[in-house]
């Protein structure tokens, strides 16, 4: 997994990227090995934002937070950025245990079982 940390008028110390890479891990764990991801830390005034975004597959998962500690917007943006993961695999795995449903109209097991000559 590939983490890059960004710091927009801000310092990234050590104590954020181990916090970062403990959310991550999580989010690592529920979709099963992620590819990119990008942690952006950014200071505007009395703001403090934390933007977390997510590559897997062909998929990206985006969270912004704002709160007035930047500990608390990495946490809410990677609890938010989990939460998507969750959603996420929950919609694969639904699709990919139940098929489409079935018309009675169709042959079963393809034109063999209407009675059409192989």
């Amino acid at each position: 997994m590939n983490v890059d940390y960004t710091g927009r008028h801000f310092d990234v110390t050590e104590k954020f990227k181990q916090k970062a890479e403990a959310g991550l891990k999580a989010v690592e764990t529920i979709l099963g090995g992620l590819t990119d991801a990008k942690v952006i830390l950014s200071v505007d005034k009395y703001r403090q934002i934390a933007e977390v975004t997510v590559s897997h597959g062909g998929h990206t998962l985006v969270a912004t937070c704002e709160a007035t500690d930047m500990m608390t917007a990495l946490h809410d943006a990677l609890a938010k950025v989990e939460q998507q993961a969750v959603r996420h695999r929950q919609k694969t795995t639904t699709t990919m245990r139940h098929p489409k449903a079935f018309d009675k109209g169709q042959a079963v097991d393809g034109p063999e079982a209407a009675g059409a000559p192989a």
